[in-house]
C-alpha cells in the first residue's frame, strides 16, 4: 500500500514548482517590458546625442519630445503614417525587417551597406525653428568588419551639411574599429559635407588623416588607424544611406519643395 505522505509531498512539490514557474514567467515579462523601456531611452538619448541637445541630467524624454517624427516612403520620399502601414498597431522599424510586406531583399551588387534586407519606411526626425527646418535626424546602418553597426546623423537644414553623428550599437573591436564611438573622432563629422554640387554622395572616411588645405577636404573625415574595414563600413554605409536607395528621393523632395516639412 502505497504511502499517503508520499503523495502530498508530490502535490507539494508539483504546486511549489507551478508557482515558482509562475513567478519566474512574471518576472520575465516585467523585465521584457523595463529592457524595452530601457533600450527605447537609450535610443533617444543617441538621437539626442546626434543633434547636440543631450547634457548630463536632462530629461530624455522630454527633450526628445521636442523632435517630430515622421515616417518616410524611402521609394518615392513622400511622408506615411503609421495607420498606413500597421493599422491600430505601432510601427518599429528594426521588426519591419522580419515582414516581407514591409522589407524587401537588397540586390547583391546594390547592397553597399551590407544589409541583406531593407524596410520600406524609415522613421526621421524633424528639429524646426519656426517654419523652418533647422535639423533632420536619419536611422542608418551598415556592416563593418564583424558587425552591423547602427547610427544616428543629424544634417543641417541645407540637407547636406552633418550636424552630427554617433553609433550606439556595434561590435566591432575595442580601441580599433570600437573608435567609432570616439567623441573625438564623431566631432571630426560636424560641418562635413555629403553631396557636391552634383548632388553625388562624396562624403567618406580616408586612410589616414584629412590634412589641412587638401582637395576636396570638406567631404573627408580621418580614418581609424588599424580599423580600415570598420572605416570603409562607415563610408559604404554613409553613401547606401544618403543615396538612390535611402534617403535621397526624400531629400531631394524636401529641396524641390524648399524644405517644406510636410
Amino acid at each position: 500500500m502505497a504511502d499517503p505522505s508520499t503523495g502530498k509531498t508530490f502535490v507539494v512539490a508539483l504546486t511549489v514548482a507551478l508557482l515558482c514557474s509562475l513567478m519566474v514567467s512574471l518576472t520575465a515579462v516585467g523585465l521584457a517590458d523595463r529592457q524595452q523601456e530601457n533600450r527605447d531611452v537609450d535610443l533617444m538619448k543617441n538621437v539626442l546625442v546626434a543633434a547636440g541637445m543631450y547634457e548630463p541630467g536632462v530629461d530624455v524624454a522630454a527633450a526628445f519630445g521636442e523632435i517630430e517624427l515622421k515616417i518616410v516612403d524611402l521609394e518615392t520620399g513622400e511622408y506615411v503614417t503609421k495607420e498606413e502601414i500597421a493599422g491600430p498597431g505601432t510601427y518599429r522599424q528594426g521588426d519591419a525587417l522580419s515582414d516581407p510586406n514591409l522589407s524587401d531583399a537588397v540586390l547583391m551588387e546594390d547592397d553597399l551597406a551590407g544589409l541583406g534586407r531593407r524596410e520600406k519606411y524609415s522613421y526621421v526626425g524633424l528639429i524646426m525653428d519656426g517654419d523652418e527646418i533647422d535639423q533632420i535626424l536619419f536611422p542608418v546602418r551598415g556592416k563593418g568588419l564583424f558587425s552591423m553597426m547602427f547610427a544616428f546623423v543629424a544634417l543641417d537644414g541645407d540637407l547636406t551639411t552633418i550636424r552630427g553623428l554617433t553609433f550606439y550599437q556595434h561590435g566591432e573591436t575595442a580601441g580599433l574599429g570600437g573608435e567609432i564611438t570616439n567623441p573625438r573622432w564623431l566631432e571630426k563629422w560636424q560641418g562635413k559635407l555629403i553631396y557636391d554640387d552634383a548632388g553625388a554622395v562624396e562624403v567618406k572616411v580616408i586612410k589616414g588623416a584629412v590634412m589641412p588645405g587638401a582637395t576636396a577636404a570638406e567631404y573627408k573625415v580621418d580614418g581609424l588607424s588599424g580599423a580600415t574595414m570598420t572605416s570603409d563600413g562607415v563610408t559604404r554605409l554613409m553613401q547606401y544611406w544618403f543615396g538612390e536607395s535611402g534617403f535621397k528621393p526624400y531629400l531631394d523632395r524636401l529641396r524641390g519643395e524648399g524644405g517644406d516639412r510636410g
